[in-house]
């Protein structure tokens, strides 16, 4: 006897070389929904809704063309009660369903969620695995099972054996498994970079259905052309552009600012990758491939940088996100509580990095992995700003922030939240950092030479608070060890000074 089957597919989950969709079975309906349930737990970005929901459909819609028996339901649908249980039970018994299955999803609310939905179902159900990460979820647990802080290269070096990515044998190609130290160089002054490719498509109906429906958003879009590939293939276009135009420089600018340039030489690929659009190893592999037929243009650090964010970076954190969740989401371990200035949603602060950064992350939802870790998440840490606000911030602005990946990321390595179960240290910089690594200090409204003083650069005295305030979390840290001996060689006044500055800005941060 022929039993009727209901897939749920989550917005995330558009990985059409899954081998559900291998073999056409009559018998079998794929639903996707679009929900005010996943529009509104956290402010989003209108190009990230967009986004989404342009990919969904698309994707829907080639399921259909290959055969696929497929219930689609839209913000709009008069059926829809906007909740993935409700929907979900009225489907069964609408369509007289006899079996549900999902795919596990990577959000730890959505797997409770569903866990809960099918714990009291009267049908039989079952979990099937994405198939698109290279670790399992407990994966990386397991690996580091017994030790207190969790080594990303570690894990990396694990990642490249089993794949055998960039090895000769059990050893690195080269000799050498990491090449960061190369990777560090600020865009030289006359440089510029490749304009990047975008896409350009009219998504006017799903901005007038978003503004119809009331879902509110932050960001700006032009709806006439909207800039992210939201297919497979549109993916691998980009990727191809990448390759061709921007590996060759990539590493070596990857950690790279420019006021003028909001894309470099990075891939964007991890709007396409998070909705599985792209899967890791297709990008891995063609990478590699191209890499190793362009040894004379391309050297071994760009390959090797671009693969520890894939295979190393990204893979990491889903393993912390599975071993420490949900106790992750509390963790706050310098005690932070003040709250986000208001000048985060709208740009508008004089000091330019930060007006820059967030001005280009509303205005693309994007911004590269130094630009949020050292001038936004930055600020934000030497602030003391509460890592809730923090994460509501980073999981709404960026078109590529899904909970698994924005957490590990904003509370542990950005923030120091964790008390350093992903990072070794606080990643904290004055204005010094920030020059050394980027073009926006030239033009700003304070000075990055000035500690005190009228128009004192505020990273320069809230980095000095920073370690004064947490002394006694982080005095005893050896990677720290210098910050501390040279605030304690520091002249009292001269420390005194510093700190009543950071007071100053700290109470007028809103005017900053």
């Amino acid at each position: 006897m022929k039993i009727k089957t209901l897939r749920l597919i989550l917005g995330d989950q558009l990985n059409s070389q899954h081998s559900w969709f291998e073999s056409v079975n009559q018998d079998v309906i794929y639903v996707m929904m679009e929900m005010r349930q996943e529009t509104d737990y956290v402010t989003h970005h209108i190009q990230k809704i967009v986004g989404f929901l342009v990919a969904m459909r698309q994707f829907a819609e080639e399921l259909k063309q290959r055969g696929h028996q497929v219930a689609y339901i839209t913000l709009d649908d008069e059926i829809n009660t906007q909740s993935l249980p409700q929907n979900l039970l009225w489907l069964i018994q609408e369509l007289d369903i006899q079996q549900f299955e999902y795919l596990l999803p990577d959000e730890y609310r959505l797997d409770l969620q569903l866990k809960d939905f099918c714990h009291n179902l009267s049908i039989p159900s079952k979990a099937i695995d994405s198939e698109h990460f290279l670790s399992q979820r407990e994966e990386l647990a397991t690996f580091f099972k017994g030790k207190e802080t969790f080594l990303m290269e570690n894990f990396y070096r694990m990642m490249r054996k089993k794949y055998k990515v960039l090895m000769d044998g059990d050893e690195p190609t080269s000799g050498q498994w990491n090449y960061d130290a190369d990777n560090r160089k600020k865009l030289p002054k006359d440089h510029r970079p490749i304009e990047p490719l975008i896409f350009s498509k009219n998504v006017e109906d799903i901005v007038q259905l978003l503004s119809q429906s009331g879902v509110s958003s932050i960001g700006n879009i032009d709806a006439k052309n909207f800039l992210w590939p939201t297919t497979h293939q549109e993916s691998l276009v980009l990727l191809d552009f990448f390759l061709e135009n921007c590996l060759a420089q990539f590493g070596t600018y990857e950690d790279a600012m420019h006021p003028s340039y909001w894309s470099i030489y990075h891939s964007r690929l991890s709007f396409s990758l998070n909705l599985k659009l792209l899967h890791p190893l297709e990008v891995i592999q063609k990478s590699v491939e191209y890499w190793e037929q362009h040894q004379d243009t391309i050297t071994i650090a760009q390959i090797e940088g671009f693969v520890r964010q894939i295979l190393g970076w990204r893979e990491y954190m889903r393993g912390i996100y599975w071993a420490k969740m949900p106790e992750f989401a509390t963790m706050n371990f310098f005690g932070h509580d003040r709250k986000l200035p208001s000048w985060f949603w709208s740009g508008q602060t004089k000091m330019a990095c930060l007006r820059h950064a967030i001005t280009q992350s509303l205005d693309y939802a994007y911004a590269h992995h130094i630009q949020r870790l050292m001038l936004t998440g930055n600020f934000m840490l030497l602030a003391g700003i509460h890592p809730d606000d923090a994460d509501a911030w980073y999981l709404g602005i960026y078109i590529d922030a899904i909970e698994w990946v924005e957490i590990t990321n904003t509370r542990g390595m950005s923030q120091y939240a964790d008390g350093g179960i992903i990072g070794s240290k606080p990643y904290v910089g004055s204005a010094n950092y920030i020059d050394k690594m980027s073009h926006y200090c030239g033009t700003c409204f304070y000075d990055k030479n000035k500690k005190t003083g009228d128009k004192a650069c505020p990273f320069n005295s809230l980095y000095w608070h920073f370690f004064e305030r947490n002394r006694s979390l982080l005095e005893k840290n050896p990677r720290i060890g210098m910050s501390y001996i040279t605030l304690n060689k520091m002249a009292t006044t001269q420390r005194q000074e510093l700190l009543k500055q950071a007071d100053f800005y700290l109470e007028h941060i809103e005017k900053l």
